[in-house]
């Protein structure tokens, strides 16, 4: 072939191929580079290990639970459970030892927990309590004891409550869940002012009018005052008998405020002029034979501690008035009410019947607190919890409610009181010692418990 030709041949192929269509995918544009995450903070260490504990001791009895922040809640027999707030943990270095803050949520006051990884002193029980623990309260004091993993009590602490019944069998119910019973027998005052004793579904009416209500711990009987000042003067104290409704005058004069003793044998009363009564006794069979119980003067008499002591009180002191002569012990009023409560005669002060160390006292407010209401007088009124031992003070009434007159169940885990629900009307609500479980219980007032 000759160049020409060779020329033309190869313009020719030329020609065609960029004519033909492009069959290859065209090329993707190049790619952004991803931008990096923001960093982040590092993975949270726990300062405290293990969580989810229960610390306890034995001398005293006391727990502590420990949950994912701290203290939870402090539980000793005979008182309220005692609600922590967890503040901050704290881990001594790198050995196995921290320190756990809270605040008591009712009081404001310091609490904390020390916990150490060591064989718990008590020896028989170092492998289920591999946790020496100390907890300090700066009211109710130091607490010795040991700790164990306890995540079968968490996530939450349950507030429940629960009223049993002899008739139906439950399974065990959590140890925080309060176990109550109703009263079987009360007495009150009805709207109207009688006296009423209820007894199981049946109440009957005990006397048209009366006051100082004290039913017997049996529920048979039943000891209120009569005011005589319209046929005669003075008061009496009368005995009325539930069984058979019978109604019998004990003793008239300058007398009033009469109780039972714990196993009903006895009875103590006041007599004598205002601010000058004495504490008199006398067998519940024989009320012709009745005696002073110490010379102390006082001003009101609040019941029975046990067998052989009173309480009383007069305008500056609480008095515990023995029956074998002893000097009567006192605290004084003032320590007891911390200044905000005012001290009245009119107070009710009630020792709980399970624990000696633990008053219930029924006042007015010395300064309204706010969202409280008040009485045609401006008065607010309330009632608190007090321990003896460690003066710690706890305002138990619901913030939302004038109330009065607190009066213990015999269970010792109940607070019956009298709630000013309108200017013309009142009536009886219950409140769990812990502050829940607020309910109407009776239309009525002035409510006592028997059996």
């Amino acid at each position: 072939m000759s160049l020409r030709a060779t020329t033309v041949v190869l313009i020719m192929i030329i020609g065609a191929s960029r004519a033909e269509p492009q069959t290859r995918p065209a090329a993707a544009p190049p790619k952004k580079p991803a931008a990096a995450a923001p960093a982040g903070p590092a993975a949270p260490q726990s300062t405290h290990f293990p969580i989810l504990l229960l610390a306890s001791g034995t001398d005293p009895v006391w727990s502590v639970r420990i949950g994912q922040k701290g203290p939870e809640r402090l539980d000793r027999p005979g008182y309220p459970p005692t609600i922590l707030e967890p503040e901050d943990v704290n881990r001594e270095g790198t050995a196995d030892s921290w320190t756990y803050r809270a605040k008591d949520s009712a009081t404001g006051a310091e609490a904390s927990l020390h916990l150490t990884r060591e064989p718990c002193p008590d020896a028989a029980e170092a492998n289920k309590n591999p946790f020496r623990a100390v907890f300090q309260h700066t009211q109710i004091g130091i607490l010795n004891g040991c700790a164990r993993i306890a995540a079968e009590l968490f996530p939450k602490i349950s507030n429940q409550t629960e009223e049993e019944d002899p008739d139906q069998k439950t399974a065990p119910l959590p140890a925080d869940v309060i176990r109550f019973k109703s009263p079987v027998t009360v007495a009150f005052l009805a709207p109207g002012g009688k006296i009423m004793v209820s007894r199981g579904t049946t109440k009957r009416i005990a006397a048209p009018a009366g006051s100082e209500l004290a039913m017997s711990h049996d529920g048979k009987k039943l000891l209120y005052t009569r005011d005589d000042s319209k046929t005669g003067g003075g008061r009496t104290i009368v005995l009325y008998e539930a069984e058979t409704g019978h109604s019998k005058d004990l003793l008239h004069g300058d007398v009033g405020e009469a109780f039972w003793s714990p196993d009903d044998s006895r009875i103590a009363y006041l007599k004598g002029p205002e601010q000058q009564s004495q504490v008199w006794i006398f067998a519940a069979a024989g009320p012709d034979q009745s005696a002073p119980l110490g010379a102390t003067k006082v001003s009101a008499l609040h019941g029975w501690v046990d067998g052989h002591i009173v309480l009383a009180t007069d305008p500056q002191n609480a008095y515990w008035i023995a029956d074998d002569n002893r000097p009567a012990q006192s605290v004084s009023l003032q320590e007891i009410y911390g200044g905000i409560f005012e001290i009245s005669e009119s107070d009710k002060l009630q020792l709980n019947p399970i624990n000696p160390d633990l008053l219930l006292v029924s006042a007015s407010f010395a300064k309204v607190p706010e969202g409280t209401p008040v009485d045609s007088k401006g008065t607010a009124a309330g009632f608190f919890l007090y321990e003896l031992h460690s003066k710690r003070r706890t305002v138990l009434s619901p913030a939302d409610q004038w109330a009065r007159f607190g009066e213990w169940s015999r269970d010792g885990v109940q607070v019956f009181y009298t709630r000013r629900v309108s200017v013309a009307a009142s009536g009886t609500y219950r409140i769990l010692w812990d502050g829940n479980g607020v309910r109407r219980y009776l239309d009525g007032t002035d409510l006592v418990v028997g059996q």
